[in-house]
């Protein structure tokens, strides 16, 4: 691993937790910036392919769907179809005919771009202005202007919120499937996973799987969440396998697009698209575990 992608990696760690632990409208500008960027070089890709999506729509409705799951998580999903509807609007009313492929393309880009990447903003922002969490909980959850908070003591995480907690702990198994599957699949790797995907190996898939199940046990025996040792289970494994999922989905994209990497932003890494495609899936994974699973689990399950 060569030392611009160990630096740049560390970078955006760093820029990822200050924008997690910070939550509120700092959240929602970091991950507006992550998915602009993002988005336009999902449409270079299908641009590609000569196609004509309707990028600079698609961007925008995109935006606001993060803007509404800040303002009022329950409205995102209302919205969602209404930014379709005025995508297809667009293309059909352009003086060029549109084709199939042009409305299929940008109503993927606002589903990958936009929708599924909402939930994090839903989690992180959303579930601080939960119904269900105590008045007290809530205004300790933000302490900053524009909803923000920073922890007032480091020494007890367990007394973070639900929110920057649960927020931490999804982005934490991502990172350990990432990590683990990365070197793991790189000295040990034999079996090939997908033609998709050339590098990736049976053995590095298992193995980021396997460091995402740990991460999110460890997580959840700290956080004392309710049988923390199916729930720790239960969670590593969807988030190590959505987490695969994107990554695969993303390098289909590309193969199909006829290029190596999505862009050139992140030396060592590639393009926003090669770094958050982990992301994609996780996103409602990680949000309806927490707020509708997590609930219904009992107190202890395994002693």
């Amino acid at each position: 691993m060569s030392w611009p992608r160990i630096l740049s990696g560390i970078i955006a760690i760093a820029l990822a937790l200050g924008m997690i632990i910070l939550g509120g409208w700092y959240f929602t500008l970091g991950f507006s910036i992550i998915v602009y960027l993002g988005l336009l070089e999902y449409f270079q890709l299908v641009r590609a392919k000569g196609i004509e999506p309707a990028a600079k729509s698609t961007i925008v409705v995109s935006l606001l769907l993060l803007v509404t799951a800040t303002l009022s998580p329950t409205l995102t999903d209302a919205v969602f179809p209404i930014a379709g509807t005025f995508i297809c609007f667009y293309l059909l009313f352009q003086p060029k005919m549109a084709t199939i492929a042009d409305v299929a393309s940008s109503i993927l880009g606002l589903l990958y771009g936009g929708y599924l990447p909402s939930y994090w903003v839903r989690l992180r922002v959303g579930l601080t202005h939960a119904s269900s969490l105590p008045l007290d909980a809530t205004a300790s959850a933000n302490n900053l202007p524009l909803g923000g908070y920073w922890p007032s003591s480091w020494t007890d995480f367990s007394a973070l919120p639900e929110a920057l907690t649960a927020t931490l702990l999804g982005f934490g198994c991502i990172w350990a499937a990432d990590i683990g599957a990365y070197f793991f699949g790189k000295f040990f790797g034999r079996t090939r996973l997908s033609i998709i995907s050339p590098k990736k190996t049976v053995e590095g898939a298992i193995f980021g799987v396997a460091g995402s199940i740990a991460v999110a046990i460890v997580g959840a025996w700290y956080l004392h969440w309710p049988s923390w040792q199916v729930s720790g289970i239960i969670l590593g494994t969807l988030v190590g396998i959505a987490s695969l999922l994107g990554d695969l989905t993303e390098s289909m994209m590309k193969r199909d697009a006829g290029v190596k990497d999505s862009g050139q932003l992140i030396p060592g890494h590639g393009g926003m698209l090669d770094r958050t495609d982990s992301y994609v899936f996780t996103a409602p994974l990680v949000y309806y575990f927490v707020t509708l699973l997590l609930p219904l689990l009992p107190p202890f399950l395994l002693g």
